[in-house]
């Protein structure tokens, strides 16, 4: 969804909405992006009614059709098919808030019919691109010290290091990694506690690989992190968490480093996480339950790409295919 402008956002005077965004932020735990993408499609809705009702909208009294004109106002605007899905996710959920605040009695979104989504399966890299990428900053770090340089900042090198094996190891999404504690880290059963969507705890395996590498980086720093501090932080010199911005530009640095799209998105190392572990036998139920997904159907996309490459290899080898 396209950024609106701060003081647009500001001219919305709603206390629903208000209260609907604190709902969001506090009691479910949402998160940032997920606040922001809600905040920007209510306030889109409150504009287009306003301007084209001339007056804003009383949340009880909208009907079903107030939202089919508006999502053919969205259709002149030739947006995404997902755009249009997420704009209307968000006036969802807020319905279901106002229902159970007991403002609105039903939903008029309720079988709204929506553009159907096409299926899209999940990018991720190969087993063997992902060791490429998993080698991109030592390398990195190597090739700078035999060229002399005297400026070579060890401990981020390593900690990016421990970042890609931390998210390749447990699968993790990157607001997750962001928010990984010290205390979080099971070292002797090699697990981790992590916080997913909506406050929601899993407990998930770490590989020696990634706890080697966490140790490597910690060392590195002048003050290892210990209790409630960041397992990862922005800079050597002060205990602020790594923040997802700073993660994505440094993953397209070795992205560019070890001949890989520069475009991919650390949720793409997740996918391959994914995939690789469905590939080596493990059950979709535990799959979902490593990802946190609240729903079987979410986990259910990687079988595609799996029951893909099985085709592919049936088609290449069976005499009678």
């Amino acid at each position: 969804m396209k950024r609106q402008s701060g003081r647009a956002d500001s001219e919305i005077r709603d206390r629903w909405i208000a209260r609907f965004l604190a709902h969001l932020m506090t009691d479910r735990g949402a998160s940032v992006y997920t606040q922001r993408n809600y905040r920007q499609a209510l306030a889109e809705f409150f504009r287009w009614h306003r301007e084209e009702r001339h007056q804003p909208p009383r949340w009880p009294e909208l009907q079903r059709d107030d939202f089919r004109s508006y999502l053919r106002f969205l259709g002149r605007r030739n947006p995404s098919r997902a755009a249009i899905q997420l704009r209307f996710c968000a006036l969802r959920s807020f319905y279901k808030f106002l229902i159970r605040r007991g403002v609105a009695a039903v939903s008029p979104i309720r079988n709204l019919a929506l553009p159907r989504l096409g299926k899209r399966l999940p990018v991720f890299l190969s087993a063997r691109q992902m060791l490429d990428l998993l080698d991109a900053p030592l390398k990195q770090l190597k090739t700078l010290q035999q060229n002399g340089e005297t400026k070579v900042d060890k401990a981020a090198l390593l900690r990016d290091v421990a970042i890609l094996e931390t998210i390749y190891s447990c699968g993790l999404r990157i607001s997750e990694l962001c928010g990984l504690l010290a205390e979080d880290i099971h070292w002797a059963e090699q697990m981790v506690r992590v916080r997913g969507k909506g406050k929601k705890e899993r407990l998930v395996p770490i590989g020696a690989p990634a706890l080697v590498a966490i140790q490597n980086y910690w060392n590195a720093l002048p003050h290892p992190p210990s209790g409630a501090a960041p397992v990862f932080s922005a800079n050597a010199q002060k205990l602020k968490a790594m923040y997802p911005r700073l993660v994505q530009l440094r993953l397209k640095r070795y992205l560019a480093l070890a001949g890989l799209d520069p475009r991919l998105t650390p949720h793409k190392l997740r996918h391959s996480y994914a995939t690789h572990m469905l590939d080596a036998g493990a059950d979709l139920r535990s799959v979902q339950e490593l990802l946190g997904h609240a729903h079987l159907v979410t986990t259910q996309i990687y079988t595609h790409l799996t029951t893909e490459r099985l085709k592919r290899a049936y088609d290449a080898a069976h005499p009678r295919a």
